[in-house]
């Protein structure tokens, strides 16, 4: 498992019984995770005590005592983040994926070369960030104007409004077709699609059903010197093994290099344990 460890202004502070209790640089927040299927003591003071709780209701769920301003700021290095309460539990950021940023950042610093990275399905630009303060030009797509539009003020509250970053709102689909017939190529992709989504013509998709489809589509636009390719998904149907498999056959098989997949996690500091949140396949070129 690959452990995001290195936050200061994030704190998983408890799991238990359905519910994660978490810091956001001087926040408390409790919100449902699947993941999180144990039950042990509440002893932590801070569960009665958090400023924001979000709270099951049918088939949604909305947000309660909510003593927090509208937005405010965390930093993982010299990136910072807008943190706000949103719909569906979200506060705009997954922290897990530091361990993933901190993962090609070195890639790119090390390369020696321009690195042109594309991120798909983007949301908030974490991983944009990354890469562009690791000195690369980034590509950041997403189809929702308004997460890429919090992804442009991240940016520029890390200080990287002037970076080499291109947004576009577009569907994914759509935007690597168009590079496959332009002939446009980038030395590395990233990929964190829902497990859910609409194609470009409003049809309905499902993760499990089209995650080989738009793994191939994705690597058909990597440059002839690819850097690495890297694969998430928060979707249960795929298991770390399954999204390893799928880059073994898309670009192992074609392109050598290397596979590795695992899970990605959060440490507990109330039990000393990991909870899990997700899985990531990583592909590199072997030189």
């Amino acid at each position: 498992m690959w452990i995001a460890d290195k936050w200061r202004d994030y704190e998983l502070c408890d799991a238990s019984d359905g519910e994660r209790l978490e810091r956001w640089n001087g926040y408390v927040l409790r919100r449902p995770d699947p993941q999180v299927i144990w039950k042990n003591e509440k002893s932590s003071p801070l569960w009665k005590k958090a400023d924001a709780v979000y709270t099951r209701e049918g088939g949604g769920g909305r947000w309660t005592k909510l003593d927090v301003p509208g937005s405010w700021t965390v930093s993982y290095g010299s990136l910072r983040f807008k943190i706000r309460p949103m719909g569906f539990k979200h506060t705009g950021l997954f922290p897990e994926q530091a361990v993933n940023w901190d993962w090609f950042s070195e890639l790119i610093r090390s390369a020696g070369r321009p690195v042109r990275v594309l991120n798909l399905f983007a949301y908030t630009g974490g991983a944009t960030l990354a890469a562009a303060a690791a000195g690369a030009e980034v590509f950041h797509v997403d189809a929702a104007k308004n997460m890429v539009a919090q992804a442009k003020e991240n940016a520029a509250l890390s200080g990287l409004a002037g970076a080499n970053i291109r947004y576009f709102v577009d569907d994914c689909t759509r935007f690597l077709q168009y590079a496959v017939r332009k002939g446009i190529r980038y030395d590395a992709v990233i990929m964190d699609p829902p497990s859910y989504g609409r194609g470009p013509s409003g049809e309905v998709w499902k993760l499990e059903e089209c995650i080989g489809e738009f793994a191939a589509l994705a690597v058909s636009v990597l440059s002839d010197d690819p850097l690495f390719f890297l694969l998430n998904s928060y979707t249960a149907g795929l298991s770390p093994s399954t999204m390893g498999y799928i880059l073994k056959l898309k670009l192992e098989k074609k392109r050598g290099g290397t596979v590795t997949a695992g899970e990605i996690g959060l440490p507990v500091t109330q039990t000393g344990g990991i909870l899990p949140c997700g899985a990531s396949a990583r592909w590199t070129k072997t030189r």
